[in-house]
Formats: C-alpha cells, sequence, structure tokens
C-alpha cells in the first residue's frame, strides 16, 4: 500500500485537492444563492405585481447599506417614482388634548390604566408585546412623561456616537430606545453626528442642519410637540428636549393619511404622547423569518391603538433597539453589532426630575 492509497486500495485524495473540491463546493453554492436572489428580485421589481415592487424597493431604499439593489433593475426615473414621498404637512400641536396627569400613581396592588393595560409591579412603566402581519414588537408606556428625556453627549457631538445602552448608563436611567437621524454615508458612520439640530435641557445643537423633515420635541410642562415647520418653534414651544426624523404619524388624535406614509418593511421606532401625558414608546424588529418589519402606516395603527394623541417616527432599520432591566429586549437587525448613534430617549429613575 502506497501513501496516496487507502488499505482497500483506493486512490487517497491529497490536502489539496481535498481543499480545492470543498472550495468548488462552496463556490457553486454561493453562485446558486446568488443567481437564486438576482432571480426573486428580479421578478419583485419586473413581476406582474406593483405592489410587491413598490414594497421592495422602498424597503431596499431605506436602508443605508444595500440601497443600490433597486438600480440593478430599474431606471433612476422608475425609482424615483416609487420612492417619491409626498410631503407630510401637519398642523401645531394642541396643546389643550392633552392633559398631563401630575399627581402620583399609589395602588397597593397592579395599577391598570384608562386603556386597560396593567402596571404590575408599580414601577411606572408598562410594557406591550405587540404582534402583527408581518412584524413583532414592544410598546414602553411611561406614565410620568417628565421622566422621558432627550439621552445625548453635547461634549463628543460630532465625535463618536453611544449605544442605547450606554446612554441609559450615562444618564442612570432604567429604559431607552433610540433617537433621531444621524450622517451614516454608505452604513459606514461612527453615529457621532445627528443630522439635523437636536435639544438636550433647553438648549439646542447642531442648529444650522435645521429641523429636517419631521422632528419631535417635549416642552417644559411634559408635552410632545410635533408639526415643526421652522428652528425658531423650537424655542417659541419651549421645547427641553427633542430630535429630528419623521415622518409625523399621529398629530392632534388623527393619524396621517396612509397615502403620505408610504414606506417599505424594516425595523421601526416611534415616540408618541396620550391623553394623559403618558409617553408611547415603540419598537418593531425587521429583516429577520419572523418579523419582516412594520411600515409606517403600520406605527401609525398601532400608535392610535394605544391612544396617542401625536406621534413620530424616528430612525430605524439597524438603528432600533428598546433596552429596558439591563437588557435589550428586542432583536437588533444590524449584522455588525451594536451601533452607536448621536441621540437616544431615555427614561429616567421616578423622582429624579
Amino acid at each position: 500500500m502506497t501513501s496516496t492509497q487507502t488499505a482497500e486500495g483506493k486512490p487517497r485524495l491529497s490536502i489539496g485537492k481535498l481543499l480545492l473540491r470543498i472550495l468548488c463546493v462552496v463556490l457553486t453554492t454561493l453562485l446558486l444563492v446568488v443567481v437564486l436572489l438576482y432571480g426573486v428580485m428580479f421578478v419583485l421589481c419586473k413581476g406582474p405585481s406593483e405592489t410587491a415592487r413598490n414594497l421592495f424597493v422602498r424597503s431596499v431604499k431605506e436602508t443605508s447599506a444595500i440601497y443600490w439593489l433597486p438600480n440593478l433593475y430599474l431606471s433612476g426615473e422608475e425609482i424615483s417614482a416609487i420612492e417619491r414621498a409626498q410631503e407630510v404637512t401637519v398642523e401645531e400641536t394642541d396643546t389643550s388634548l392633552v392633559n398631563v396627569k401630575t399627581e402620583t400613581v399609589v395602588s397597593e396592588g397592579p395599577y391598570t390604566d384608562e386603556w386597560g393595560y396593567t402596571d404590575d409591579d408599580n414601577d411606572g412603566i408598562i410594557l406591550v408585546n405587540v404582534p402583527g402581519q408581518t412584524y413583532t414588537g414592544y410598546m414602553m408606556i411611561v406614565l410620568d412623561p417628565s421622566r422621558v428625556v432627550l439621552g445625548c453627549n453635547p461634549e463628543t457631538i460630532g465625535g463618536k456616537g453611544y449605544t442605547v445602552a450606554e446612554y441609559v448608563s450615562m444618564f442612570d436611567a432604567v429604559a431607552g430606545i433610540n433617537g433621531g437621524g444621524f450622517e451614516d454615508l454608505n452604513g459606514k458612520g461612527n453615529g457621532g453626528m445627528p443630522d439635523s439640530a437636536i435639544v438636550s435641557n433647553g438648549v439646542i445643537y447642531c442648529a444650522g442642519k435645521g429641523i429636517g423633515p419631521g422632528f419631535v420635541g417635549i416642552d417644559e410642562n411634559d408635552i410632545l410637540h410635533v408639526g415643526f415647520t421652522s428652528l425658531e418653534e423650537l424655542t417659541e414651544r419651549k421645547i427641553r428636549d427633542g430630535a429630528g426624523y419623521g415622518p409625523t404619524l399621529v398629530s392632534n388624535g388623527k393619524a396621517v393619511d396612509d397615502e403620505l406614509l408610504a414606506s417599505g418593511l424594516n425595523p421601526r421606532t416611534a415616540i408618541g404622547q396620550r391623553k394623559d401625558g403618558a409617553i408611547l414608546l415603540l419598537v418593531i424588529d425587521g429583516r429577520q423569518p419572523n418579523s419582516l418589519g412594520a411600515t409606517y402606516a403600520d406605527e401609525a395603527e398601532i400608535m392610535l391603538r394605544f391612544g396617542a394623541v401625536n406621534a413620530l417616527n424616528l430612525d430605524g432599520g439597524s438603528s432600533s433597539l428598546m433596552w429596558f432591566q439591563g437588557k435589550y429586549i428586542n432583536n437588533n437587525a444590524s449584522v455588525i453589532g451594536i451601533r452607536p448613534i448621536p441621540t437616544s430617549f431615555v427614561v429616567l429613575k421616578e423622582g429624579v426630575r
């Protein structure tokens, strides 16, 4: 028996040939996967279903890493026609629709609010699972709106960002979600620079960037505002904390028209407020087999279901995260891990403000 034969007399493959065969199998498999994906996307873009095409294009174009995919199949004019968002113009927030409850809820047992949601441990926070046809998520109800502030570090703006967990720790808070948008070229940004003005504890930062297509702010009376049209309104409305992204989902008790909320399925984050002042923090998982994601219209429907008077969509995608009780409670869609961001909305401990 030679060194190139087995005990049965069969030729034995050398290590080099074995590795080559394995490499060929891997490359062939990858090629088949690529061809299959290309074919699926071709059918979505060129097939008979206009609805499927539009949903695919909007979903992908909302990402920062693979936004270029539709360009493989459609012209720039076709994509622009699909992606073109109608300007969402909403009226100024009517603060009379919100009556913030200033008294502390005292209960020997679990407290149940007007909408039927129960604070089992009387910590002022109610967490509710939010299932849907294409998504799963969580709604956090913060009964005292004064506990919700913008998490940011003015000293590092433009330099580096932090994770939601780091903002919660920085503010010695108990919970948090991701906040406004940020500069993120090709999905490789460091999360340090907001793409619109922000307000922290009454101070405006990055004013030169304006308020962008949408802005949400909580004023000194703990009322959440949407419907901003100028930077000057941040001062006029005495906003203490706020950030920009958009679009507005609910304005003065009414959802924005579905046609103005055309979007794809993606991970989402949103913030809103009920008539009793309670702040609503929503996060939706996406880009996963069991949760493809939600549209802006889905967010608006959820917010109304939970009693929102006003609500706005925040940054989503791979940034969508909710931290509570020492951990992230939803699944992050990022393939590169938890991303740093410039702002977060955090929930302070009771009695801090």
